[in-house]
């Protein structure tokens, strides 16, 4: 079984490529519902899906492990930490709701998945990967925090309403637009509202980098291991070293 699960998760046979693109629709959809839990906390099938979800998690979680190598150095990796932190919210959903916000760390968590950079690389994309990584960066903060504000913030009854405010919240403070019309009371919301301008801006800078900067190719020098490169560069800006950049021969 060990040995069928690492074809299913590593290797690049048709069958395997179905299997790792069923697996990352799963998981968009699981995230859907991440995001929207806030508003369907008081539905009556709520907990169904909620548990559903855990069992597939779970099961998902037992599957990457069983196909692992090294299964304590797997263990140790920040996305299976998280990924085992969302299980536990899901099947504790009442006692730790107030978490549950969190879960939307399965975005940055599927974000370090080869199962989704690995198409792209092979079709030549993968110098977008960066920039792909900072907008999941930055959307992951944005519904985090929204998450947060609405659990800490906002009254559990507002509904939809609500989780708007939340939202428009951390993207006025984040930008630091700062129209004032929704503020956090207190001085704990102040700590918030400043931590939420400091990291955000940081995201939104580190983002605009990667769109408007000219775009790097990877390629460590040889003398000095300087990765990032021009791509039409002939030596290493750190050392001097004379590269040899491999390229299409356009």
């Amino acid at each position: 079984m060990r040995k069928k699960l690492r074809i299913l998760y590593h290797s690049q046979t048709p069958g395997a490529r179905r299997f790792q693109i069923t697996v990352m629709i799963v998981d968009l959809a699981i995230i859907a519902f991440f995001i929207a839990s806030p508003l369907l906390r008081d539905r009556a099938y709520f907990l169904w899906i909620d548990y559903s979800i855990a069992a597939l998690l779970a099961i998902e979680l037992t599957a990457r492990a069983l196909a692992s190598t090294d299964f304590l150095r797997w263990l140790r990796q920040p996305p299976v930490i998280i990924d085992i932190f969302i299980l536990v919210t899901l099947l504790a959903p009442t006692w730790l709701f107030n978490l549950g916000f969190l879960r939307i760390l399965r975005l940055w968590t599927l974000s370090k998945s080869t199962v989704v950079w690995r198409p792209l690389i092979k079709r030549r994309l993968g110098a977008y990967q960066e920039t792909i990584q900072a907008v999941i960066n930055l959307l992951v903060f944005i519904f985090v925090v929204t998450g947060f504000v609405y659990t800490a913030f906002v009254n559990e009854q507002s509904g939809i309403a609500g989780y708007v405010d939340a939202l428009y919240f951390t993207v006025t403070t984040m930008t630091t637009t700062g129209f004032g019309d929704i503020t956090l009371p207190g001085t704990f919301g102040k700590l918030v509202s400043i931590a939420v301008m400091l990291m955000g801006i940081s995201l939104f800078v580190r983002l605009a980098q990667l769109i408007f900067r000219p775009a790097k190719v990877n390629f460590p020098c040889p003398q000095c291991g300087l990765s990032k490169h021009e791509p039409d560069a002939v030596h290493c800006k750190a050392c001097g070293h004379i590269l040899k950049i491999p390229d299409e021969g356009t």
